[in-house]
């Protein structure tokens, strides 16, 4: 199985768009646009990630999360026409889950935007998802060798405050999910955006961290194997979790939409290999976008 995993897009649209929706956090968000992300993100990058996915002809793919800039409804509607269009597979073929961006204030909470719209690609195969809110995680896709879990981390925040939580509610029914007899006996690919491994300070772990991303790590140490993938950070990373009976690996990707000098950073998406019978982890790999956004070349993800 080949499962492509791409995050951040920040698809940006202004579409019918009044200016009293930039009253309060978007104005903050709207000075960061105009000062310093507008010459970093591409949404031409996007589209190159999406239709090389498409001709990579994968099995699966996932996206973990701020597919959004500012959780506008012209926003998740032009996000979801890409990935119909570009893709070519169908939503039981495509994973999202949420990031920060995606539920950018209150009321993008309170409306279940992003869930609203992207349901079909939530779909649960177990009856294991709780209410939380913002949609009903933690759901479960069994699909070959993998179960596919979708986590929820995305919470508004305060102005500058970028940070995740999955809430106890959540926690307890991933534990349900992952003692399930189908899950079991599947490799687990948790989809999760903030990173299961937090910044070492604890000021920043407030700002921007997963502040509940210990009692994440306390559930998969019973697991001999599995993959943890996140966004969030804007750069490629593989970090390494013991468990008791093995190591589960967590790995970012990038922003679709990123430009950067750096090839951690660079926009791109990355590539996972599960043997179809016995769900051993294969090969891992980037694909990454060309400085002159085309074409692409394969590199490996840098360990932390």
């Amino acid at each position: 199985m080949r499962i492509a995993h791409f995050s951040d897009l920040h698809v940006l649209s202004l579409a019918g768009v009044g200016w009293h929706r930039f009253l309060g956090k978007r104005l903050t968000g709207y000075a960061n646009l105009r000062f310093k992300r507008n010459h970093a993100h591409h949404s031409a990058h996007v589209l190159e990630v999406a239709r090389e996915i498409a001709e990579q002809r994968v099995d699966q793919v996932v996206i973990t999360g701020d597919i959004t800039n500012w959780a506008l409804e012209a926003e998740v509607s032009l996000a979801k026409e890409i990935l119909e269009r570009e893709l070519h597979l169908s939503p039981r073929d495509i994973s999202i889950v949420p990031g920060n961006h995606d539920l950018y204030t209150r009321g993008a909470l309170k409306s279940r935007r992003f869930t609203e719209f992207f349901s079909e690609y939530t779909r649960c195969d177990l009856d294991v998802a709780v209410d939380i809110g913002a949609g009903h995680f933690p759901y479960v896709k069994l699909r070959g060798p993998v179960a596919i879990i979708g986590l929820s981390s995305a919470v508004p925040r305060l102005p500058l405050v970028a940070s995740g939580k999955l809430g106890r509610p959540q926690l307890e029914a991933l534990a349900r999910a992952l003692e399930h007899p189908e899950v079991r006996k599947r490799t687990p690919v948790l989809l999760v955006h903030h990173p299961l491994h937090n910044p070492p300070s604890k000021l920043k772990t407030l700002v921007e961290g997963l502040t509940d991303a210990d009692a994440l790590a306390a559930l998969l140490s019973r697991l001999d194997k599995g993959l943890v993938l996140h966004g969030h950070l804007h750069r490629r990373i593989s970090r390494k979790l013991t468990t008791t009976h093995g190591h589960v690996l967590a790995i970012g990707a990038t922003s679709a939409s990123l430009s950067h000098e750096q090839a951690t950073r660079m926009s791109g998406f990355n590539l996972y290999e599960i043997d179809d019978a016995t769900g051993a982890i294969g090969t891992i790999e980037a694909h990454v976008l060309g400085a002159g956004g085309r074409g692409f070349h394969v590199e490996r993800i840098p360990e932390a």
